[in-house]
């Protein structure tokens, strides 16, 4: 199963790679929306996983421009982001998001919601 993750915080994206990889995922890695958009216009993964808040394009931007695509718009996105406001997380029903986790997170919880949905 392929997994985009986007997130512009080195460390963390490489923790939750790990974890992801280590469950036997194929994980690819953005470090901003914009840079996740291509990732999945090229690899049309089965999960995508968005943080919020990061340069160039954010993560509500990055879900919403692969919404709007026929062969892309029924991806499940995961929202794993420090935002916790109730906006926030309207925003991301709006945009149907299979899933949206707060950090701090468990990479066992973000796994098992990863492999529900598929």
């Amino acid at each position: 199963m392929k997994i985009v993750i986007a997130d512009d915080e080195l460390r963390l994206r490489k923790i939750v790679a790990m974890h992801l990889k280590k469950s036997g995922f194929e994980v690819y890695e953005a470090n901003n929306g914009k840079d996740a958009v291509e990732l999945v216009e090229k690899i049309v993964p089965d999960v995508i996983v968005l943080d919020i808040n990061m340069p160039v394009m954010d993560g509500f931007q990055a879900a919403e421009e692969i919404k709007r695509k026929d062969n892309l718009k029924n991806i499940p996105i995961i929202f794993l982001t420090a935002r916790s406001d109730m906006e926030s997380m309207q925003k991301g029903d709006e945009l149907n998001a299979a899933h949206y986790l707060t950090k701090p997170f468990s990479p066992k919880e973000l796994i098992n919601k990863i492999r529900g949905l598929v």
